[in-house]
């Protein structure tokens, strides 16, 4: 990748947000360019297809072929996947609110309904993570849009949600919505400005961060600003959180019109905007490692392989892209991006999220909005 220094062409300054913000606004919601528009129907796929992929930055040698096929088919708008003990998938629509359960077979059925989320452009029901000890305590966790707020809940399958961290900002678009834990066992929440960029930098706001909580909604004593849920600043829309190896927490960011981030966090960390967006150079925010023009991203979930199905793919981080429609492979090293390449290009349509499952394949959502599908990659 070519990295630009400062005030290059991946540099923005944002200072404020008159006529020109509101009409991006306004092209969002119409035209379904930002994190939840729908587009029209999906690329006729085929069932199945062979990918060949170059596994640039990792091992060198052959090309490494890979299948891509529908394991499910006639969702609608799937937003995040949790994958169970035993090997089956909890699946949340965002939409419809519905929290579904998949097999690895492909066999879906419906858990519950969360009737408590309402659905408000893009938001609705987001996130789904399990307890790190759901086999001792059966916790689930959801981050979904109500009638007042974004806030995070806890329930048992069938049970009524239990609101552990009430309050996040919510709007027509811009409301984060992924939720993961951590190696150290906390809860990382990805949350948006809620289209007021001024919130991001403001410290006593929880939107445009990322939270580091508690599994019970707490602040834990060990955060960087003591009693304050923020793990850092500066986020316009953050929708994928991901660990490598070593415990390195990795995000992927919308941009507004200019530059979508691939960001390194660091505990306290500002990450700029909307003083910046994509690389500033400025001491004061940090940079990110890698930029892409929103017409080939506006990136969503992310996932690192770790013991995956392709060896070669070991440690890449994979990120789904909404308007860009394809599947993005970043190759890491030492915290850096040291290549990257397209996959699923126009494929499938515009991608949501990707998660690895228990066999080492990736399950990725699209977002379509008309016949949503699973799609499956895994070795020939």
């Amino acid at each position: 990748m070519t990295r630009t220094q400062k005030r290059g062409p991946a540099y923005v300054r944002r200072r404020g947000y008159p006529v020109r913000f509101l009409v991006l606004l306004i092209a969002l919601l119409v035209a379904g360019c930002g994190s939840g528009g729908e587009a029209g129907p999906p690329p006729e796929a085929e069932d199945a297809r062979t990918v060949e992929t170059r596994a640039e930055g990792t091992t060198p040698g052959e090309p490494v072929e890979v299948r891509a096929e529908t394991l499910v088919s006639g969702l609608e708008l799937p937003w995040d996947v949790a994958f169970l003990p035993e090997g089956d998938a909890l699946l949340t629509e965002r939409d419809s609110n519905r929290l579904l359960r998949v097999t690895p077979e492909g066999e879906v059925s419906e858990v519950q309904t969360l009737d408590v989320a309402t659905g408000n452009g893009e938001g609705g029901l987001l996130g789904v993570a399990l307890s790190p000890e759901y086999a001792e305590d059966g916790y689930v966790y959801a981050y979904y849009t109500t009638e007042e707020d974004n806030r995070i809940a806890r329930f048992r399958l069938g049970e009524e949600p239990e609101p552990v961290f009430t309050g996040l900002p919510s709007a027509g678009i811009h409301n984060g919505g992924r939720i993961e834990f951590g190696p150290d066992g906390m809860l990382y929440v990805g949350t948006g400005d809620a289209a007021e960029p001024d919130l991001a930098q403001d410290r006593g706001s929880p939107a445009g961060k990322i939270l580091r909580l508690t599994p019970e909604g707490e602040v834990p004593p060990d955060n960087p600003v003591p009693g304050n849920p923020m793990y850092s600043m500066g986020h316009r829309n953050v929708q994928g959180l991901a660990w490598d190896g070593d415990g390195q927490l990795y995000a992927s960011e919308f941009g507004q019109d200019a530059y979508d981030e691939l960001n390194r966090i660091e505990a306290g960390e500002n990450y700029g905007w909307p003083e910046v967006e994509g690389e500033g150079g400025e001491p004061e925010y940090t940079d990110p490692i890698g930029v892409w023009r929103p017409s080939e991203a506006s990136p969503s979930g992310v996932a690192i392989l770790r013991d995956g199905a392709v060896p070669q793919w070991e440690g890449d981080l994979f990120m789904t892209a909404l308007r860009g429609e394809r599947l993005w492979r970043v190759s890491l090293e030492r915290g850096e991006e040291v290549g990257r390449e397209s996959l699923l290009e126009g494929d499938y349509g515009r991608l949501r999220h990707v998660e690895q499952a228990p066999d080492g394949s990736l399950w990725i959502l699209t977002s379509n909005g008309t016949d949503d599908r699973i799609v499956r990659l895994a070795p020939e």
